[in-house]
C-alpha cells in the first residue's frame, strides 16, 4: 500500500534521511521508533506529503501505486485531503471552534456538505464517546478528550492511511493506554493502516511491526 525507496533529505548541508526505504500493507500497525534526530518526524511527514524528499531521479514514493512525487502541488493537495489523516502529539485543534466544528474541517475542503460532514462528525465522535462533548470548545476538554477530537478528525474522510506523530506523548498514561487501544480498534472497525512515530515502547510494541531508524536510516 505503501512503497517508499531510496528517499533523501537535505537541509542545506545536512543529510536528515540517507536513503530510506520501506513497504507498509494495507491494516497494518507499524510504529517507527529511534532516538530523537534520528529522522522519524521528517520520515513521517515527507511519507504523509506535508513535505518533500531531496530530489533524486531513483527516488519513488507511492500510496495505493500513485506516485506521489510527480504531483504538483494542487493535486497533491486533493490526494492528501482524501487518502490521509494526520493525528499529532499536540492535537492542533482549532480553540475557536467546537469539537464538532473541528472534525468537520476537512470534510468541508473536500466539498462535502454541512449535513454529510456534520452527520459523519457526529457519528465519529460518538463512537470515539464523545457525543456529550460534541459543542465543547478544546479548552474545555482534557487531554485525552481533545486528542480522541483529533482523531475524528483524522478519520471524517476516510482516509486509507493515518499518520500519527507522538499521539500520546503529551497525554497522562491512563488516557495514552486508552489512545493505544483505540487504533486497534479503530484498524479492526474500518481496516485502517496506521504509521506511527513514537517513543512510547508500549505502543510499539503493540504494533504489527517496529521498524527502527539511526542516523537517516531504517536499521532493521
Amino acid at each position: 500500500m505503501i512503497k517508499a525507496k531510496n528517499i533523501h533529505k537535505f537541509y542545506g548541508d545536512l543529510e536528515v534521511l540517507k536513503g530510506v526505504n520501506l513497504s507498509i500493507k494495507k491494516g497494518e500497525v507499524v510504529a517507527i521508533v529511534g532516538p530523537s534526530g534520528a529522522g522519524k518526524t521528517t520520515l513521517l511527514q515527507i511519507l504523509g506529503t506535508l513535505d518533500k524528499p531531496t530530489q533524486n531521479k531513483e527516488s519513488d514514493l507511492t500510496i495505493n501505486t500513485i506516485n506521489l512525487l510527480t504531483l504538483n502541488d494542487k493535486t497533491l493537495s486533493k490526494f492528501r485531503n482524501k487518502h490521509i489523516g494526520f493525528i499529532f502529539q499536540f492535537h492542533q485543534l482549532l480553540p475557536e471552534f467546537t469539537a464538532l466544528e473541528n472534525v468537520c474541517i476537512p470534510a468541508f475542503i473536500a466539498n462535502n456538505t454541512k449535513s454529510e460532514a456534520e452527520s459523519k462528525a457526529k457519528e465519529l465522535l460518538e463512537f470515539l464517546g464523545l457525543s456529550n462533548r460534541i459543542n465543547h470548545k478544546p479548552n474545555e476538554l482534557s487531554g485525552g478528550e481533545q486528542q480522541r477530537v483529533a482523531v475524528a478528525r483524522a478519520l471524517i474522510n476516510n482516509p486509507d492511511v493515518i499518520f500519527a506523530d507522538e499521539p500520546s506523548g503529551n497525554l497522562d498514561s491512563a488516557s495514552a493506554k486508552n489512545l493505544h487501544e483505540l487504533f486497534f480498534t479503530l484498524r479492526k472497525k474500518f481496516n485502517q493502516t496506521f504509521v506511527i512515530v513514537t517513543h512510547n515502547q508500549e505502543l510499539a510494541n503493540m504494533a504489527d511491526r517496529k521498524l527502527e531508524m539511526k542516523d537517516g536510516k531504517i536499521i532493521n
